[in-house]
């Protein structure tokens, strides 16, 4: 199940339920120290040096504890009452070159800004180079506001505890969070939980997608019909027909601009390709159309833009907008119970409501509610860092946990929606919209991630050979 992501104010509620219920606080921070002793045993190798920062609170017992359960590890604990008298023995234990650091310094119950002495306790753990793994929440940072008091450690990874908070998801957040993980069982009583944004985990995709039918055969899975490619820009289709490839529909048949359809061509071959002619007749055999990819020439002739839009307004079987193929979406009303996806970068997003980039990232759910009124209620996939599924008509905003930043190579957007396309043009994944979005962008970012952990030069092409291939246990032995 997805996680809810919560307030400060609804995490203490939670904690006050436990304690409640005859659970001890010694509980928890033991089970949360063996937590974050295996996450920091697979950011190292065995000898490593792990320098472990506790301050005086809860956040500092956790790091305690934690320090207590590194197996096979070089283990130092400075235990941080005045910023100014532990500078000296960080410094000093800094020339030993530790492979890690553990911030436990603070936790969500700071609230006043810090002093001079705490600014520069932090600004040299942060400069100095290392690797760090923040518990809950990197110190320094408001957990609801995503804003820093005064600064904030900058960590690699944090793990935070039990749920996402809400201020760890703000664009302002970002720089300090870095990589955000959650260790949702950490000994806390169940208790509900009321939030519009949801964590994706992904256990949400266990046993997905469904088995298929044994008896199952090439029209049984869907016909995928791309539209893309165009002179400069033709490997964009290539890139989407190989991804829709990865998702296994039944067939893929790329329309091409004729005067890409041999390089087009050439690079495929389990994808029929075609020439785009107008007035050509649309096949009943499609169960789903992706448009957009490679289609950013200047000179598209204006019958193809005006078909594209005809596609998305009247179709009565999915379309996937991407890339291109966005700007020439007409606005309003879609056809009645109609299946519509864009999958727009901030950029594109930007670009679509007439805004800036910075303005999209500081409102992603509010961009993501307003691109999906645009286009008549649609599904929208808000890509970038955590990417944002959701509209459709439901309240609920959906949080992507997987992905890197070397996701941003370009071709790796027009990989997504082939493989997004290709899941929705199977009619067994039609009835839940929902998840085929979710796991398309989960998959693509967990293939980035397993390949991240193998290799730092992977390229796409990697990408399409890890893609739709991952079961979730393989992220358990990833180390990011």
């Amino acid at each position: 199940m997805p996680i809810p992501v919560i307030s400060m104010a609804q995490m203490r509620e939670w904690e006050k339920a436990t304690w409640a219920a005859g659970r001890s606080e010694a509980d928890v921070i033991r089970r949360v120290g063996h937590i974050i002793a295996a996450r920091a045993e697979q950011m190292t190798r065995p000898g490593d040096l792990i320098l472990v920062l506790a301050g005086k609170g809860h956040n500092g017992d956790d790091a305690r504890q934690t320090s207590q359960n590194l197996a096979d590890r070089e283990v130092y604990l400075i235990n941080v009452a005045e910023p100014e008298a532990s500078l000296s023995e960080f410094l000093s234990q800094l020339s030993l070159q530790p492979a890690l650091i553990v911030d436990g310094l603070f936790g969500i119950g700071l609230n006043r800004a810090l002093d001079n002495h705490w600014v520069t306790l932090i600004e040299q753990i942060n400069h100095s180079g290392i690797p760090i793994l923040s518990i809950d929440v990197p110190s320094g940072l408001n957990a609801d506001t995503g804003q820093p008091h005064g600064t904030a450690i900058h960590a690699s990874v944090t793990l935070t505890l039990a749920a996402p908070k809400r201020g760890l998801l703000a664009a302002s957040a970002w720089p300090f969070v870095g990589r955000l993980e959650v260790a949702p069982d950490i000994g806390l009583v169940s208790f509900p939980l009321q939030s519009r944004t949801q964590w994706t985990t992904r256990e949400d995709f266990a046993n997905y997608p469904p088995t298929r039918p044994v008896a199952g055969h090439k029209g049984t899975f869907g016909h995928l019909a791309i539209f893309g490619g165009s002179l400069g820009y033709h490997g964009a289709a290539v890139l989407a027909a190989r991804g829709a490839l990865r998702a296994r529909p039944g067939l893929v048949t790329a329309f091409t601009t004729e005067e890409v359809y041999v390089p087009v061509a050439s690079q495929l071959q389990s994808a029929m390709v075609q020439p785009w002619q107008l007035g050509k007749r649309f096949a009943d055999s499609f169960t789903a159309v992706l448009i957009g990819p490679g289609f950013a020439s200047q000179n598209l002739p204006s019958d193809l833009k005006s078909e594209m839009a005809y596609l998305w307004k009247e179709l009565p079987i999915p379309v996937v907008a991407d890339a291109s193929g966005l700007d020439w979406l007409a606005s309003g009303p879609i056809q009645a119970k109609a299946l519509r996806v864009i999958t727009p970068h901030p950029g594109e997003a930007a670009r679509l409501l007439k805004t800036t980039t910075a303005a999209v990232q500081e409102s992603r759910p509010e961009t993501l509610d307003q691109l999906s009124r645009l286009f008549g209620n649609c599904w929208v996939a808000l890509k970038g860092h955590q990417s944002l599924i959701g509209g459709g008509g439901i309240q609920e905003v959906f949080v992507n946990s997987s992905g890197n930043p070397y996701l941003a190579q370009g071709g790796s957007g027009d990989v997504l929606a082939g493989y997004l396309a290709g899941l929705l043009a199977q009619p067994q994944l039609q009835a839940d919209p929902l998840k085929a979005l979710r796991y398309s962008v989960w998959q693509h970012g967990a293939a980035a991630d397993l390949l991240s952990s193998r290799q730092p030069n992977w390229v796409l092409d990697d990408l399409l050979e890890a893609l739709g291939s991952l079961p979730s246990d393989d992220l358990r032995r990833a180390v990011l």
